[in-house]
């Protein structure tokens, strides 16, 4: 490994201290991520081969440049793609869109294998005292679709939390006047939980119990 190289044995020098502490910083932004999390995470980066520390650098920053926002949904697509994967599916069941809160969630959903419709991304949820409202939420998009036709059913599947169970009244009363059927998924799921960290036992039965909202 050539000086100034990432190599395992190679000591952290204490001049690059402010670097480190920068990257510490940066990394101590991300979601989960606590401060001592993310020290370790800062001299893993560190020590670990270049080429490690490069491809990730790399894998980040192709994301930037290439996922954008579905047109559809708002579900995650890459360059070049107007519409998502899911969109794209000719054999989806188009009268059914389940309502999530983030794209994580959504697939967590498809990993259970039991749901054949669409859906739609808020971007977020109704969270007045993080300074998030009703109009940073993907619902004008919702709605133009289910005044366009073809929809039958509208899934709520908001996380059981406090700020889920208002973002879906939310979306139940800015659609309740559209002719459309409205259902929440049943509490199959944990109050308080998350859909991201739910095992494909519980989002299948979540699915397959949902009742009218």
């Amino acid at each position: 490994m050539s000086a100034g190289g990432f190599g395992e044995a190679s000591p952290v020098d204490p001049s690059a201290s402010g670097t480190v502490d920068r990257l510490v910083r940066a990394l101590g932004r991300l979601p989960g991520i606590g401060a001592k999390s993310a020290e370790r995470l800062a001299h893993h980066l560190i020590r670990c081969p270049a080429e490690d520390a490069i491809a990730l650098a790399e894998a980040i920053r192709a994301a930037r440049d290439r996922i954008h926002q579905c047109a559809i949904c708002g579900h995650l697509t890459e360059s070049g793609q107007e519409h998502c994967t899911i969109c794209r599916e000719p054999r989806r069941d188009e009268s059914l869109v389940c309502v999530v809160e983030q794209s994580r969630d959504l697939m967590a959903l498809e990993k259970a294998g039991t749901y054949n419709g669409r859906y739609h991304v808020l971007h977020g949820r109704l969270a007045p005292l993080q300074g998030v409202f009703e109009d940073q939420l993907n619902l004008a998009r919702l709605e133009e679709r289910v005044r366009a036709g073809g929809i039958r059913e509208v899934i709520l599947a908001t996380n059981p939390t406090l700020e889920g169970d208002a973002t879906a009244r939310l979306v139940a009363d800015r659609l309740g006047s559209l002719g459309v059927t409205i259902t929440r998924l049943a509490r199959g799921l944990a109050s308080g939980g998350s859909l991201e960290f739910a095992n494909k036992e519980m989002l299948a039965d979540a699915l397959q119990g949902r009742q009218r909202y």
